[in-house]
């Protein structure tokens, strides 16, 4: 197991983000949780699916993120969708409002994780793909699938 794997727990991913955007850079920023919403995600039951980034006032929240509520939780439970803080260095909160201010990027989350018990999201600064570009995407994969299985049967 390499350092890098070691106690690490991936929740969920936005696998769809990879297939609607182009990814330029990633960046790993800390999660601000209520209770019953670490219990609900150390469960497995969140959803990434529609969620994106938006900067206000310098802070970085991820909106429209969707963490069930904790099945034996109480009346003290969260908000499903509640926007959430992301923890991150000013620098790199800069760097992301300056590149969102640009016309086509826009920050989507990509998956969420549990790193030496501390929740992260990994978001990434995007731009949108175009038809065109998902199709050739697709040709490309199966180009490469196809080969890879000639490959093996040889």
């Amino acid at each position: 197991m390499s350092k890098q794997n070691q106690g690490t727990k991936i929740v969920c991913e936005n696998r769809k983000a990879r297939h609607d955007y182009f990814i330029h850079d990633t960046f790993e920023a800390g999660l601000v949780l209520q209770g019953t919403e670490v219990k609900s995600l150390r469960e497995g039951k969140a959803n990434l699916k529609d969620s994106y980034a938006e900067i206000k006032n310098g802070e970085i929240f991820i909106v429209n993120m969707h963490i069930s509520p904790y099945d034996h939780g109480n009346i003290f439970n969260h908000d499903e969708r509640r926007p959430r803080k992301l923890l991150m260095h000013k620098q790199e909160i800069i760097k992301l409002f300056s590149k969102t201010r640009e016309k086509g990027f826009t920050i989507v989350p990509l998956k969420i994780y549990f790193v030496k018990g501390r929740a992260k999201i990994e978001i990434a600064l995007a731009s949108g793909k175009h038809n065109y570009d998902k199709r050739q995407d697709l040709k490309d994969k199966a180009v490469k699938r196809d080969i890879e299985r000639d490959l093996r049967g040889r």
